[in-house]
């Protein structure tokens, strides 16, 4: 049997999900007609994509897995003829999916958005939000186009968009309210943390000035990091990046030593992306490589 291509969007479609319900919804078709999809798929290739378990509801083989990858990048191959096809006759369309972490959504991604959609009206953008390891596994795995994270950009091709670096964070009164600089080896016991990919940088850094990193509290969220700044529990260490996405009226001070990161866009390889996503990278490189003088 002949391996259907409408068969194979829709095993990516429950793969994703790992629900045939949600998979139902999200395709617009019935429930069985998705459950016939992904049996006569597996019958075509003769293999057992889903193992189903009465505990854990569907989970995807090993082969499953490799075939999810596989079928996102023919995916992503038909999708980039339609869109050449488009290009020779002067209307892209498509889709990009775009993966970023909160903080680079709210600085980077609505003038960017703006930009490119004035120029590619028919172009739809899908964006999916992230910690910068998850977004690295899903432009690894296809998931997402092109991701926006904070260095290491390890493998991958990358454009740097950002130079950041980590301040400190203290409240109004604060005994270290008139210190130019905050000394982190001085100060560390005293620190609350704000995970979001400067965890690589900052150890990098310190092991250069032989400091000890020791994470007394870390959080999850800027916005609980400023909370509990505001309430004296200690002073935040954040990205000044990410701060500058929020509103709070705490004092900003450097840290020493000086602990930097860069952010920027990465993809498996820029000269295959699709045309609507590398039209996208432009955009957006044009933006902020400017604005940031890269």
């Amino acid at each position: 049997m002949k391996m259907n291509m409408n068969n194979l969007k829709i095993f990516i479609t429950v793969a994703e999900k790992m629900n045939i319900t949600e998979a139902s919804k999200e395709l617009f078709i019935s429930q069985p007609a998705v459950s016939k999809a992904v049996k006569n798929l597996e019958t075509s290739i003769n293999i057992k994509l889903f193992l189903r378990d009465k505990h854990n509801g569907l989970m995807l083989t090993d082969a499953g897995k490799e075939i999810l990858i596989l079928a996102r990048q023919m995916k992503l191959i038909e999708n980039k003829i339609y869109q050449i096809a488009s290009c020779e006759n002067k209307l892209l369309r498509g889709k990009v999916k775009v993966g970023s972490f909160p903080a680079a959504s709210t600085i980077l991604l609505p003038e960017t958005i703006a930009s490119f959609r004035s120029k590619y009206p028919l172009v739809n953008i899908e964006l999916k939000e992230g910690i910068s390891s998850q977004i690295k596994e899903w432009v690894a795995d296809r998931t997402v186009d092109i991701g926006i994270v904070a260095a290491p950009f390890n493998d991958f091709e990358y454009i740097v968009l950002n130079h950041d670096y980590m301040v400190a964070i203290i409240p109004e009164h604060h005994s270290l309210e008139h210190e130019k600089k905050i000394d982190f080896e001085e100060y560390q016991n005293q620190f609350i943390y704000c995970k979001g990919g400067h965890e690589t940088a900052m150890a990098t850094i310190l092991q250069e000035h032989n400091i000890e990193l020791k994470e007394n509290l870390t959080v999850q969220t800027a916005e609980t990091l400023i909370n509990m700044v505001k309430s004296n529990l200690g002073i935040g260490i954040i990205s000044n990046f990410t701060l500058s996405s929020i509103s709070h009226n705490l004092i900003v001070k450097d840290i020493q030593p000086r602990i930097t990161r860069d952010i920027g866009i990465i993809s498996h390889s820029f000269d295959e992306v699709t045309p609507a996503a590398r039209e996208f990278i432009e955009v957006m490189s044009q933006l902020y490589k400017v604005k940031n003088g890269i």
